[in-house]
């Protein structure tokens, strides 16, 4: 009977470790699912804070387009007319005013999409495609005249509607998009990543205070750049997480990719939220 008893005992003790990590995993799911329900509603939340913003300021530059704390704020970037500093902004501005951002976005989509990447490749041209019908659209609608020589000094000259900035949702969804491929789809400290987050952000962030100094746009063209540039890379990521979960346009070479380099993240991202 005492042995029964033990035997009893033992097998209870090696079930325990299964029942444990049954329930552990069991409990995990709900509580997965509880955190992409909080990230989510963040995210709505974010993104129509951010529609809100730009829509009274778009009726508010359409309504008042010469606003007084806009000149202010352009002189004050245009106190400083050294050399360098006019290079500079001008470097920053050069690849939205020629063909090198558009090779820039077409070679990006190619190389996903011969590296296996499919998702990722019509995101990169998607999003881009998608700013610039949004850009000429708002523009046309708000109508708001460029900044004249007798307010500012115009330093590059430029044609058309001024709101929003159509550099910044273009660097915004070419830019913008690429650093988050680099913190979504890459880990560790590479040095080609380091210089992807980088430069992204480099020139994610110089791109409206450029446009300020060059007399191209007035600040609130640039704030409501960000802002609706913003909402549209939100909704870019939100929607690429779950279909990159889900294996959308994914080659069995870029699977075998992702499992076998430690530099490429691994999906699902269960873990991630």
């Amino acid at each position: 009977m005492q042995q029964a008893g033990r035997d009893e005992n033992g097998q209870e003790q090696a079930r325990s470790p299964m029942a444990e990590g049954t329930e552990k995993t069991a409990g995990s799911a709900p509580e997965t699912q509880q955190r992409r329900r909080r990230a989510v509603r963040c995210l709505l939340g974010v993104l129509t804070l951010q529609i809100t913003l730009f829509g009274l300021l778009a009726w508010f530059v359409h309504v008042h387009p010469i606003l007084p704390i806009d000149i202010a704020i352009t002189r004050s970037f245009q106190q400083n007319q050294a050399p360098w500093m006019r290079n500079t902004m001008l470097a920053i501005s050069y690849p939205g005013n020629s063909l090198l951002l558009p090779a820039l976005i077409v070679l990006t989509a190619l190389f996903f999409w011969l590296k296996g990447f499919r998702l990722e490749a019509v995101l990169v041209a998607g999003l881009s495609t998608i700013s610039l019908l949004l850009n000429l659209l708002l523009k046309i609608q708000v109508s708001r005249p460029r900044p004249t020589a007798n307010l500012i000094h115009i330093v590059q000259a430029a044609v058309g509607y001024s709101f929003p900035s159509g550099h910044v949702m273009a660097y915004i969804a070419y830019w913008g998009l690429l650093f988050a491929f680099g913190v979504m789809l890459f880990e560790g400290r590479h040095w080609w990543r380091t210089a992807l987050l980088t430069t992204s952000v480099a020139f994610v962030v110089l791109i409206g205070p450029s446009h300020v100094y060059l007399g191209d746009h007035w600040a609130s063209d640039v704030l409501g750049a960000y802002l609706i540039g913003g909402v549209l890379l939100g909704l870019a990521v939100g929607f690429y997480l779950p279909l990159k979960e889900r294996g959308v346009l994914e080659t069995p070479e870029a699977r075998a990719s992702m499992k076998g380099k430690k530099s490429l993240r691994s999906f699902p991202t269960k873990r991630w939220f």
